[in-house]
């Protein structure tokens, strides 16, 4: 996907701009099996050749960056942002106070990325797929009115009008976003 935008006419690169690359949402109770569906779209989706990243939404506390590492300490100084990389990662410590959302978060950090699998902020804007198992015995965590454009589920009652996918269709569903993406 060619992210540049030409915004005067010129290929200078300050007239490119890059387009965020499209957010999916992965919503549903815990235990309904939202980790392993992304964990089983990533090779189905990076197989055809897209660069996927990964965004986790914790409701509770989880410390990224401890007291007295270099991190905390630039953070502390007053760094915006403090990045360490090694021969094998790169880690990015950022306050995110007012850019919590998942497009955002993109935007923001993700420009790279072809596509955006965020699991969580079922409360966020955005294109939603609810993960919905029978076994839970819970009801959808968010409706049409909230973005949901699919589901994944054993349950053929629920939404009727929006695609299902069963929750081993991975090459059904990995179709379904590419084609919903490029709209």
């Amino acid at each position: 996907m060619d992210k540049r935008v030409d915004t005067e006419g010129g290929l200078g690169d300050a007239s490119l701009l890059h387009k965020p690359p499209p957010v999916f949402i992965f919503v549903g109770h815990s235990g309904s099996g939202k980790t392993t569906l992304v964990e089983k779209l990533l090779p189905e989706l990076t197989s055809r050749g897209l660069q996927v990243a990964t965004i986790k939404h914790a409701h509770h506390k989880v410390v990224l960056d401890e007291e007295g590492k270099d991190s905390w300490r630039y953070k502390h100084a007053g760094a915006v942002m403090s990045m360490l990389v090694t021969a094998d990662e790169l880690k990015l410590v950022a306050d995110a106070v007012d850019h919590r959302e998942p497009a955002l978060l993109a935007q923001r950090f993700l420009g790279e990325a072809d596509m955006v699998l965020a699991e969580g902020f079922s409360l966020a804007p955005g294109d939603k797929i609810e993960v919905l198992r029978r076994e839970c015995g819970k009801p959808p965590r968010c409706g049409i009115e909230d973005g949901l454009i699919a589901i994944v589920t054993d349950m053929d009652d629920v939404y009727p009008e929006l695609p299902h996918f069963p929750l081993e269709s991975i090459g059904d569903l990995a179709d379904f976003l590419l084609e919903h993406a490029a709209r």
